[in-house]
């Protein structure tokens, strides 16, 4: 179990690698100048408040050296990853965001507002951190896209016996059959969503089970049943993980997405200590490696990106 929970925890864990700490003594941004454009990538500008509001982020971190210059690049290569994202389609939506930012907060011990007052303090602003976390939860997924996660991440018959006599043992990981229930809220009526959600979080009460799903649908308007089949803990969304981890009765607490709000019902769980199991369990290790800056194909995408880019610097 101890190799599971490992992977799934590197995989989960590398999004944010930021080290806040609320200090007693407040932390107030200096006055800034009148704005002005420091770097243009592909027409599209950077200004100084923003190179400001970075190098308040860099030492949020601890981070040494030319914040100033380290500010500037970080900003340029995120410009040309956010473009990148937009242009395929495959960014993260803002709820999952904001879910983020949620769980940031709690792990730091601190509520939304607290975190939100933090950041307002060090002048970087709760705008600029989760721009940041949408590049950072977005990036990993495009690099994977692009050069074929399941092809690259796939591990041979040769490269599995190998990391299983490494590892002297196979590892154990939580096998679930997961159905997800959403109640839909179309994109012209979004001021219906605290409804919907509040319809959403009563009907989990009288969920008969994953067997007569589709019956229970019947009960609701525009409600859909989607079968996710067989999921693996190291392959669940990370914004579902704690929420599968917390679930009561069979169901999860709701979220909002895209679609609507949803929950996920477990139609069953279990232990499983098979090659299949271990396969995805290694490669949650190898794929949390490259969210934590490793991933080779990161680089050389990036790369590609600042050689096609008009990029000035000012």
């Amino acid at each position: 179990m101890a190799h599971a929970k490992k992977g799934t925890g590197l995989l989960l864990a590398g999004v944010i690698a930021l080290s806040l700490s609320v200090s007693p003594t407040p932390i107030f941004a200096p006055a800034q100048a009148a704005t002005s454009v420091a770097a243009v990538v592909n027409k599209t500008a950077i200004t100084s408040a923003d190179v400001a509001r970075r190098v308040a982020f860099l030492r949020l971190q601890r981070r040494s050296g030319n914040l100033q210059q380290i500010a500037r690049e970080e900003l340029v290569n995120e410009t040309l990853k956010r473009e990148e994202i937009a242009r395929v389609g495959m960014s993260v939506s803002t709820a999952d965001v904001d879910a983020s930012f949620e769980r940031f907060a709690s792990s730091n011990k601190m509520s939304v507002s607290q975190l939100n007052s933090v950041l307002d303090q060090a002048g970087v602003g709760a705008a600029h951190f989760k721009s940041f976390i949408a590049v950072s939860m977005s990036w990993p997924r495009l690099v994977n896209a692009r050069y074929g996660a399941g092809a690259r991440g796939r591990l041979s018959n040769q490269d599995l016996v190998t990391r299983l006599l490494e590892n002297k043992e196979k590892p154990v990981t939580t096998e679930y059959f997961l159905k997800q229930v959403i109640f839909v809220v179309p994109a012209s009526k979004k001021g219906i969503v605290g409804k919907r959600k509040a319809e959403a979080e009563k009907s989990r009460a009288s969920f008969p089970g994953c067997d007569q799903a589709m019956e229970f649908a019947k009960n609701y308007l525009d409600v859909s049943i989607r079968n996710l089949g067989r999921v693996l803990e190291p392959e669940m969304p990370p914004e579902w993980k704690p929420l599968v981890e917390k679930a009561k009765g069979g169901t999860t607490a709701t979220r909002v997405t895209e679609r609507g709000v949803e929950y996920l019902a477990i139609c069953n769980q279990r232990q499983v200590s098979d090659d299949v199991a271990a396969e995805v369990v290694f490669r949650a290790e190898d794929l949390g490696k490259e969210q934590q800056g490793e991933n080779p194909n990161s680089d050389k995408y990036l790369e590609e990106l600042r050689s096609k880019a008009q990029i000035v610097m000012q």
